[in-house]
């Protein structure tokens, strides 16, 4: 690594750290995350350049994978097997309101047909950038949807938290300087780094995540070991998932979807406020608190979203259960949506031009 690129690293984290403070000090949940994501954006758009390496963000995945399969248990699944239509029902709504909104941005003519439903497709963000590329989208475009969406459901989940008292306050430096226990934190990173390569090896989608969730719900369901993960350890894997979503706004890819960012902030704002309607419905239903109902619907990456659920008082095995049935039936169906839209809307291999007629001809 040369000095220039050392010296970008160095100032970015001072950046997040800066950020984070700033965040954690007013109350707004997740700043973990958020601040360094913020910081991210910033230095991506300023072609800063800086491309986060493949192993910090999986060994980050890892350990959310790890963080969601702590919140889940057995009294979790029964809850969803004795609520299956809700959580049926919740799950459908929310994909139909998706592929729409993927359906209209096709019709016009903003994104081709299977970018469009590619990156319409809530809950899966990283997921969904590798299964479009492996699916002929355009991973670009597909990569500017799912993390403005990230980007802004994450802010407006950590508002609505924040406008209903639902944080922490300012007790985050003193939480992370407090021990962990040693073996049972050295049992979950192990499960965190064999999940990993094993999801790696088997070339799951999200397999990072995947596995290592999955095998630390199975362990954690069994007694056989309560998934505990060191503050800093967190507190790391959430700086490197902000990095990771921030650094993807790049100029190029920014400058490509200029034009189409209207529509694209457009439809996500629809969505966001279909799943705030959404979420009023369920917790009326289920007599969950509003927060609760939000995270459980809204349409943020699974990863983030596990990121906010446990950095405020929220019912988090609900939230858990919903966008991790969610995230199984988008990595299920994705592919039928996208390939029926590819179908409908034929286009050609190349990137989309987001320019107007006379653009094009000039």
């Amino acid at each position: 690594m040369n000095a220039r690129l050392a010296g970008l690293w160095l100032a970015l984290l001072a950046a997040s750290a800066a950020g984070t403070a700033i965040l954690e000090a007013i109350g707004l949940s997740a700043g973990l995350l958020l601040g360094p994501m913020l910081a991210a954006i910033a230095f991506s758009a300023r072609g800063a350049a800086l491309s986060l390496p493949r192993p910090f963000f999986v060994g980050a995945q890892a350990v959310i994978g790890c963080l969601i399969a702590g919140t889940l248990d057995v009294g979790t699944f029964a809850r969803v097997a004795t609520q299956w239509p809700l959580f049926l029902g919740v799950t459908a709504t929310t994909l139909g309101a998706s592929s729409l909104l993927g359906y209209l941005l096709s019709r016009w003519r903003v994104l081709p047909g299977s970018t469009a439903i590619w990156g319409s497709m809530p809950g899966a963000a990283s997921a969904m950038v590798v299964m479009a590329d492996a699916f002929g989208a355009d991973a670009r475009l597909v990569a500017f949807m799912t993390y403005t969406r990230v980007v802004c459901v994450a802010g407006a989940a950590s508002i609505l938290a924040a406008a209903l008292g639902a944080h922490r306050g300012g007790d985050w430096l003193v939480t992370m300087l407090t021990p962990a226990p040693l073996i049972p934190s050295l049992a979950t990173l192990a499960v965190a780094r064999i999940g990993a390569v094993v999801g790696l090896k088997l070339r799951i989608p999200a397999g990072a995540l995947l596995v290592p969730m999955a095998a630390g719900i199975a362990l954690h369901a069994m007694g056989v070991l309560r998934m505990t993960l060191p503050e800093p350890v967190l507190a790391a894997s959430y700086a490197l998932v902000g990095w990771r979503i921030g650094l993807a706004f790049t100029r190029e890819t920014l400058a490509l979807a200029a034009k189409a960012l209207p529509r694209v902030l457009l439809s996500t704002f629809a969505l966001i406020g279909f799943s705030a309607a959404l979420s009023l419905v369920v917790a009326r239903l289920t007599g969950i608190d509003p927060v609760s109902a939000y995270l459980a619907v809204s349409p943020g990456g699974l990863d983030s979203v596990a990121i906010i659920a446990t950095s405020v008082p929220v019912d988090q095995p609900f939230v858990m259960a919903m966008q991790a049935l969610r995230f199984l039936a988008v990595l299920a169906l994705g592919p039928t949506l996208a390939r029926a839209a590819a179908t409908r809307f034929a286009k050609s291999n190349s990137s989309p031009s987001l320019l107007g007629e006379g653009d094009r001809d000039a």
